[in-house]
């Protein structure tokens, strides 16, 4: 979750800003079929208007060695921000080619809270050298921050929000609230000396109370909440949707004050969550690079592809045990992707029913079983319809009644089966603390392969030999 301000800058600054930013595809076009200098002309005339998220996905587009030529025209003042808005893969490449004294220099512009998002993804040589070019003070607060770990919303909470002790008076806050402009901030917050927190108060009640001497203290909101920095990601993205609020504090476990969680924050927090979701899917992740080094990508695709390949020769070693079969009744070749694949569409479907419940937390040892009899019944009442409607279609196809029924058994079976499969396989997954979008349709289409070529071609057996 490295890159979330990515996903709140970089999409309005494309949308909000005028040609020829306003059409990255374009100006990536304009800038790839460029070469040489009239790529680096080209680029130039970009900067001139272009905002830093625009910047970070045309740089993005371009192969390695053309993206750090054009990083070197990036201005210096700019290049913090350039690289916030980076994906962590072409942010990492472009660190490592960047000389000691440029790399230096970026670094003692760095915050501590930007340091914090590219921790997660930098060999600790690299983060190490940024901690050196900071002060003691900033060195404390990544300290503060590192304590929480990737999935904990304490360590990506926005440090920037308005905070006073209660004592503080109207006038005071409405001279925060008018001097401090930040993306949606609704709230001041309470604290003492210690910076524990001690409650909120609402913009509208600061505005409409006249006597601006009133302490804030009296105009506490009796309703607000609070979220705990050891809260998961999606957690604290839910608690601020259910709130119905523009953001909320988060507190450690000692009640302090450390930051706040905003709706921006949180849609983002999802958006990221299922593109990691989707990527997962391929066994990919989704800050890889675009233009990743052949050797870099082949790597990790590998291990995935390996996998399949195991499940392959799974599948393919069931076929194997109907040999004899297969060798009279050549019809039992052409039917088999069918049954397979109507397993699958089954069973992928009720896999990503329970993805996403188990996403929104609503999937749990109480309802599990009930969610498994309905797919159940689901499965059970399509695999009917399909199997009698593949059935006629087979036997009339090779002018076989026995081979329609065989089908037409196999189909209702494997559908019966990956309704089952799509619930289990996840809940399984989730026990053994491994991602289910990761794994889930690997093994599910495992099982359907497995489960339907061996109904399929055992049926076929009994009945043909």
């Amino acid at each position: 979750m490295s890159d979330l301000k990515n996903e709140l800058n970089s999409e309005d600054e494309i949308e909000t800003s005028s040609s020829p930013q306003a059409d990255v595809s374009q100006v990536v076009l304009q800038l790839t079929e460029a070469e040489g200098e009239e790529q680096a002309e080209v680029f130039s005339e970009i900067l001139i208007d272009a905002e830093p998220g625009t910047i970070a996905l045309l740089l993005e587009s371009l192969p390695l060695d053309e993206r750090y030529e054009r990083w070197q025209q990036v201005d210096v003042e700019e290049r913090v921000d350039v690289l916030n808005l980076m994906r962590a893969d072409p942010r990492l490449g472009i660190l490592k080619k960047m000389p000691d004294e440029e790399l230096d220099l970026l670094f003692s512009q760095l915050s501590p809270e930007d340091l914090i998002e590219w921790s997660d993804s930098l060999p600790d040589n690299i983060t190490d050298r940024a901690l050196a070019q900071m002060g003691e003070r900033q060195r404390k607060h990544y300290e503060l921050y590192n304590q929480y770990t990737e999935n904990e919303i304490g360590r990506y909470a926005d440090h920037q929000m308005l905070a006073l002790s209660p004592a503080s008076t109207v006038a005071q806050g409405q001279r925060f609230f008018r001097r401090i402009d930040l993306d949606c901030n609704d709230h001041l917050f309470l604290v003492d000396v210690n910076d524990k927190y001690l409650g909120t108060v609402r913009r509208y009640d600061v505005f409409k109370t006249v006597d601006t001497d009133t302490t804030l203290q009296s105009l506490k909101w009796d309703d607000s909440r609070v979220i705990s920095a050891d809260s998961s990601l999606i957690e604290a993205a839910e608690a601020i949707e259910h709130s119905r609020e523009l953001e909320l504090p988060v507190v450690d476990e000692d009640g302090i004050l450390i930051g706040r969680m905003t709706l921006r924050t949180a849609t983002a927090l999802v958006r990221e969550h299922y593109e990691a979701q989707l990527m997962a899917t391929a066994g990919m992740d989704e800050h890889d690079d675009l233009f990743a080094p052949i050797f870099v990508g082949a790597k990790r695709r590998a291990v995935w592809l390996g996998i399949n390949l195991l499940t392959a020769f799974l599948a393919s070693a069931t076929i194997g045990m109907f040999e004899n079969v297969l060798s009279q009744v050549v019809a039992l070749a052409v039917l088999m992707p069918i049954v397979a694949s109507m397993g699958g569409i089954a069973g992928s479907q009720s896999l990503t029913l329970m993805i996403r419940g188990m996403a929104m937390g609503q999937i749990t040892a109480g309802n599990v079983m009930s969610l498994m009899k309905n797919e159940l019944g689901i499965g059970a009442l399509n695999g009917t319809l399909w199997a009698i409607v593949i059935g006629i279609i087979a036997g009339w196809w090779f002018d076989d009644n026995v081979m329609g029924i065989v089908i037409a058994c196999a189909i209702l079976i494997n559908m019966a089966v990956a309704a089952i499969a799509g619930v289990m396989v996840p809940m399984i997954l989730q026990r053994f603390n491994q991602d289910a979008a990761l794994s889930g349709s690997v093994i599910l289409t495992t099982v359907t392969d497995v489960v339907g070529f061996f109904t399929f071609l055992g049926l076929a057996s009994i009945l043909y030999l």
